[in-house]
């Protein structure tokens, strides 16, 4: 998620009442039970990835950094069930203090 967020970034994450898109997130991958990411929301439930609609329960998460990121370009949308929390801001080290947008 470079430059949003690097490696040695510790952050506070929240589950959210509801997603939206923008959203830093922590997300399962589809094909690894137990493995999270973070990744940023592009598109939700009914809205248009290119030639496709997502259905009603269907995310589309994207990495920040297009050419390193694993993500819905290469696995398809997720659904609601994968996602676990919203990235809320970093808080170590301190000079990268700050909301993650």
């Amino acid at each position: 998620m470079a430059p949003t967020l690097l490696p040695e970034d510790w952050a506070l994450i929240v589950v959210p009442r509801r997603w939206r898109r923008g959203d830093v997130v922590v997300v399962e991958h589809p094909g690894r039970p137990g493995y999270e990411m973070v990744k940023r929301i592009l598109a939700g439930p009914g809205e248009r990835v290119g030639e496709r609609v997502l259905g009603p329960d269907e995310w589309w998460v994207e990495g920040d950094h297009p050419v390193a990121s694993t993500d819905s370009r290469h696995f398809g949308p997720v659904r609601t069930e994968a996602l676990r929390a919203r990235v809320l801001l970093v808080y170590w080290p301190r000079g990268r203090r700050g909301l993650v947008r």
